[in-house]
């Protein structure tokens, strides 16, 4: 019995939980974490918080509560999801704490507990409370996305960023070599030129601090001019692990269109599955009718219409067909 209640909410806080209540849950906990976002920004204005503060503390004592009891059954839940299969309960329980998603539960409502026990600024505690726009992960297939891009692509980033550290040092050690005895205000120390060296290396140019000397010029142009190549390098491997990440969910999504196809027949469930891999992929109604359009095309399967958007599709021709 407790199985499979288990069982039954871990397909309902799931995504692609195929379960009658799992849509409904994921719109309000998605519509709850875009009213607490919302109100977090209207309670940092003086006006409202002393004029509304009472309601703003009963909101998000009922927020908190609602991602408490979610984070519960989640963990509780967790040991029905097929990785932890052949894992102990236990153990499988804390796997699942140390997981990003998880983490970012957390962190939506500690810091409410944490004011019973410690004195906190309100100020932290707001930007801490922003981070809870981060559960908007769990739901949104775009931001599954970056993340991924951003995990896969870690140590190329880590190496742009440590070019553009040693970078930074070089340039402020030159800079304040050159205009630390004209300007001893401004660049006089290396600490103190950095801030000179991260605006023109990252193409920004604030212009409140600029080189006074002729070679101090001659050496912020050239600074520039290697800032802008600096500032390209993230971005193309930004744009490439974008392309990698696409082109790999596209893949995913064909492997599962053969399955589905396999026996010629398209089910509702699987009509469904194919709806739940779609919004988990993050891919839109445009990229699933191209592929499954190429993929009837290419396997000559034949279907009246697009699974997701109900177009028409092509019809097998009857030259196709054996002859009687």
């Amino acid at each position: 019995m407790i199985h499979t209640r288990r069982k039954q909410i871990a397909r309902m806080l799931s995504v692609d939980g195929n379960h009658r209540f799992s849509r409904p849950v994921d719109t309000f906990l998605i519509v709850l974490i875009l009213l607490n976002v919302v109100a977090i920004v209207l309670e940092s204005m003086p006006a409202l918080h002393d004029r509304f503060h009472p309601y703003f503390f009963a909101f998000e004592a009922f927020s908190v509560a609602i991602f408490s009891i979610e984070y519960v059954l989640r963990i509780w839940s967790c040991v029905e999801f097929t990785v932890y299969a052949d894992t102990h309960p236990t153990k499988a329980r804390l796997q699942y704490m140390r997981t990003p998603l998880a983490i970012i539960d957390l962190i939506a409502i500690l810091p409410f507990y944490l004011t019973f026990f410690l004195v906190i600024d309100l100020r932290f505690l707001r930007v801490v409370r922003l981070l809870r726009i981060f559960k908007l992960t769990r739901y949104s297939g775009a931001m599954n996305l970056v993340l991924s891009v951003l995990r896969e692509e870690a140590n190329a980033f880590f190496a742009a960023f440590s070019v553009l550290l040693m970078l930074l040092i070089l340039t402020s050690s030159g800079i304040y070599v050159i205009e630390h005895k004209v300007q001893p205000d401004v660049f006089g120390s290396i600490p103190a030129a950095m801030w000179w060296a991260m605006a023109t290396l990252t193409t920004v140019g604030y212009g409140d601090v600029v080189p006074a000397t002729a070679l101090g010029k001659i050496f912020g142009g050239f600074i520039t001019v290697i800032g802008v190549g600096m500032v390209a390098l993230p971005a193309g491997i930004l744009a490439s692990g974008f392309a990698d990440q696409v082109h790999r969910r596209r893949s995913v999504y064909e492997e599962r269109l053969e399955q589905v196809f396999e026996d010629g027949h398209l089910s509702p469930l699987e009509q469904a599955d194919l709806n739940n891999l779609r919004d988990k992929l993050g891919l839109t109604e445009d990229d699933v009718e191209k592929l499954t359009h190429e993929y009837l095309k290419r396997t000559q399967h034949s279907l009246r219409q697009c699974p997701h958007c109900k177009k028409p599709l092509f019809q097998q021709r009857q030259s196709d067909h054996p002859k009687a």
